[in-house]
């Protein structure tokens, strides 16, 4: 028997744990809750879960510094991690989110079928981005994607989560247009009718050109107003 996913969920509103963690309970999913962040980094340093789920703004430290924390740890590192706020809902804040490495941001209060859909999505995602796959390569730049590790000239590049997956589709459809939507879609898991600013993929671009260096920098090139192309 395949044990059930193991999902940490923390909020300061008891109501908003209790909504939504019975939702995810009855899909059959193994849900600790917790009310504060630092309860939230001690239980996944003790025992890593398969998702965490947190509210960005709480007292003593909201989902940000948590992620932050987790993405820090050598364990914890790769947990799948959403976001939810029912204050900081714009655009820019989603941005920001997926920015500092959350695999999704929630507008909170959502339908309970989406949470269970975004949750199902989030996870399908990140297991097939640690799943045994290809080696890809351009020039001096090695991606693995068992091991999920980069390398420049053998040297070992840092890359968040997002920025590995992004540079692996890159390389995966070298030559192609990858389209804004699709590369939200593919990347993100978002629904281009729901999400669909440009932004969130040029911060990653950013930071990618400036990790892999400039003569591989320059063969992403950007297609105004259509998307991206590894050439």
């Amino acid at each position: 028997m395949i044990p059930p996913k193991r999902i940490y969920f923390v909020d300061d509103d008891a109501d908003i744990l209790r909504v939504y963690g019975d939702v995810l309970t009855a899909q059959g999913y193994a849900v600790r809750r917790f009310s504060d962040a630092a309860q939230t980094l001690a239980a996944a340093e003790a025992s890593v879960p398969d998702l965490v789920i947190s509210d960005v703004s709480m007292p003593g430290g909201g989902g940000l510094a948590l992620l932050a924390k987790l993405r820090a740890g050598k364990a914890t590192a790769r947990v799948p991690f959403i976001l939810m706020s029912g204050v900081r809902r714009g655009a820019e804040s989603q941005a920001g989110g997926l920015d500092q490495g959350a695999d999704d941001y929630l507008a909170k209060p959502l339908p309970p079928a989406l949470m269970v859909a975004k949750v199902a999505a989030v996870l399908r995602r990140c297991a097939a981005g640690e799943a045994p796959g290809d080696r890809l390569s351009a020039g001096a730049l090695v991606l693995d994607t068992d091991a999920r590790t980069a390398t420049l000239a053998g040297k070992r590049l840092v890359l968040t989560r997002k920025e590995f997956d992004l540079l692996a589709v890159f390389l995966s459809k070298t030559g192609r247009l990858l389209s804004v939507a699709f590369l939200l879609e593919t990347v993100w898991g978002y629904d281009p009718a729901d999400y669909s600013d440009p932004h969130t993929i040029g911060v990653h671009v950013s930071t990618l050109r400036r990790k892999i260096g400039p003569k591989l920098a320059a063969r992403i090139v950007a297609v105004p107003s259509l998307g991206y192309r590894f050439d």
